[in-house]
């Protein structure tokens, strides 16, 4: 490139002879210059931006044809390079039916130990053991030393013993990252959640799994990616379940019984909006199951569904609503109660001695045993057995727990006739306190069948038709006449009417036979009456109640107060209102609470 001088000697000799200032040319050349550097350093950006814009247009073609490349492909799951199937921890939470806890997950460290990265292992296990009580110093000592090159020391640990971990210093001690299974709410709802513990572990996850109840009904559910972390959601109410259990424990305490189990169920819906079984156990720290003995002395084992029970006089309620269903007889149909009634080499007695003749109403009031077999007699042995079986009390019940299938209701080998007299009164036929929730409501619904449900539904159930609407009116005024006049006198609740029945049974041996002093105490109620919309169901497990002079173990006595003291406490909860009752003589309203 040719360089012009910015003085010309020529061109300044001739403007001097001129009289002209020569700076001006100076000036000129400078602006000349200038203006060619700006064109050239224009041209020189104009280009770079043109390659630039080049290369974004090859870069974003490159990805657009391979987004179409990937719209027009057939989807496939990514393969991982990685051996084996990986660990899924993640696992949904459970909630009652309003939305509150009661399973969640919780981040923890697990700690496991590789020996031969161990500088001080004799010492580290004698730290170790310190921290934890429950670890055996010599065993850990023996496989630190050995030969041993991995082994887990503790499946889940605290923060606050991980730091203790920590300030031991040896790097052969390492943590392992996982989620744990917890209830926050402890003890409540035991039976019913169950628990869970680990399957397939890994250094950096373990898979939890369920192991009962609905933990284990619900697993693959509960770990299934697809639903996208939404919880299960029960039909209990926590603070009803917290209510009922706590009332059902004092009650056991008072009543000095063995055991005791308690379920409330809406009767049209099926939905149980409280389920207890005592003793009871922390799910947090689920004990080991027994390996002999009675498996029904374990806190494990679930009574109210699991558990199958001769339920005494409860089951007069049925024989009753058949026979009225038949038009066999009318509320005010005269049965024979003369005592006792011989049949065979048997003797049927009742509790009390109510003369020749009772009205049907009056036989379910004072509970006889012997109106009952009359009345059984009337409908004979197969019209029996279908009207039980109707009602859920030949099979399992179908209620989302792991353990309902174990609960099976023990029927005679050979239906008699005796038989069919002493199954109307409650015994030789064993079910579970939920069989006798789910008939309970099926009677007090107006007659159709109810099939129990741990989760939560909007939906009325719309079951087969067992007895009609006038019969369950009928069975329901009986009810409430048992609770108002008759042998659950004690099962008034101000405010709310209260219908029920009584049932005291022997308590069966296991090796054949009855005990002469221990029974099992059922009362099953309905509540309101007017319109019924729960069931209850309490039964406890050798009642004895000593206030008096002497022991008194009827369900009168024993399971009755129990089930109106829940029933005092949980109505208001479940958002029913006291009734009203009209005082003629002072014209006013008083609410009875």
């Amino acid at each position: 490139m040719t360089r012009i001088p910015l003085r010309p000697l020529a061109r300044i000799l001739s403007a001097r002879a001129k009289g002209e200032n020569p700076d001006v040319i100076e000036r000129e050349n400078i602006r000349q210059r200038h203006e060619e550097m700006r064109d050239r350093s224009r041209a020189m950006a104009e280009g770079r931006l043109l390659l630039l814009c080049g290369a974004f247009l090859a870069v974003f073609g490159v990805v657009a044809a391979q987004m179409g490349f990937l719209a027009a492909s057939e989807p496939a799951e990514p393969v991982s390079a990685q051996s084996g199937s990986a660990i899924v921890a993640q696992r949904a939470d459970i909630v009652d039916r309003e939305g509150r806890i009661l399973a969640t997950n919780l981040v923890t460290h697990s700690l496991y130990a590789q020996p031969p990265q161990m500088v001080d292992p004799v010492g580290s296990a004698e730290k170790l053991a310190a921290i934890f009580p429950d670890l055996d110093a010599e065993r850990l000592k023996k496989d630190f030393t050995g030969k041993r090159k991995f082994l887990w020391v503790k499946k889940k640990i605290s923060p606050e013993q991980m730091q203790l971990v920590h300030e031991i210093g040896d790097p052969g001690l390492l943590f392992g990252p996982r989620e744990m299974r917890l209830y926050p709410n402890g003890a409540i709802a035991s039976h019913v959640l169950g628990g869970a513990s680990f399957g397939r572990e890994g250094v950096r996850s373990a898979e939890v799994v369920g192991t009962a109840g609905v933990e284990k009904t619900f697993d693959t559910w509960l770990r299934d990616p697809a639903n996208g972390g939404a919880p299960l959601q029960l039909s209990l109410d926590l603070t009803v379940q917290s209510t009922v259990e706590d009332v059902l424990y004092g009650g056991m305490k008072l009543m000095n019984a063995k055991a005791a189990s308690a379920i409330l169920m809406d009767v049209h819906t099926g939905e149980v909006v409280a389920m207890a079984s005592l003793p009871d156990f922390d799910p947090n720290t689920r004990p080991a199951p027994l390996l002999k003995g009675n498996p029904g002395d374990s806190p494990l084992f679930n009574r109210a569904v699991q558990g199958v029970y001769e339920l005494g006089s409860t089951f007069k309620v049925f024989a009753v609503a058949q026979a009225l269903e038949l038009g066999l007889v009318n509320p005010d149909t005269l049965v024979d109660t003369q005592s006792p009634m011989v049949w065979g080499k048997y003797r049927i007695r009742d509790f009390h001695n109510y003369g020749k003749q009772l009205t049907v109403s009056d036989v379910i009031v004072k509970s006889s045993n012997i109106g009952t077999a009359h009345i059984a007699l009337m409908l004979g042995g197969e019209r029996q057995q279908q009207f039980l079986k109707s009602l859920g009390l030949f099979d399992p019940t179908a209620v989302e727990l792991a353990e309902a299938p174990t609960g099976r209701p023990l029927l005679p080998k050979r239906w008699s006739e005796i038989s069919t007299m002493t199954i109307s009164y409650g015994h030789g036929l064993s079910a579970s306190p939920l069989h006798l929730a789910a008939a309970y409501a099926t009677i007090a619904n107006g007659g159709t069948r109810i099939t129990p449900t741990l989760l939560k539904t909007d939906r009325r159930q719309e079951g087969e038709r067992v007895i009609s609407e006038g019969t369950s009116r009928e069975i329901l005024d009986m009810m409430r006449a048992v609770v108002s006049r008759g042998t659950a006198s004690f099962g008034e609740v101000q405010g709310y009417s209260v219908g029920g029945k009584t049932g005291t049974a022997d308590k069966a041996k296991p090796t054949g036979g009855y005990y002469k002093d221990k029974v099992i105490a059922t009362f099953a109620s309905v509540f309101p009456t007017t319109a019924p919309k729960y069931v209850l169901i309490v039964s406890l497990d050798e009642p004895v109640e000593t206030s008096g002079d002497e022991p008194r173990r009827t369900a009168g006595w024993t399971a009755v107060p129990v089930g109106a003291e829940i029933i005092r406490r949980a109505a208001p909860l479940l958002g029913l209102r006291p009734e009203l009752e009209q005082l003629s003589q002072a014209e006013v309203i008083r609410v009875r609470n």
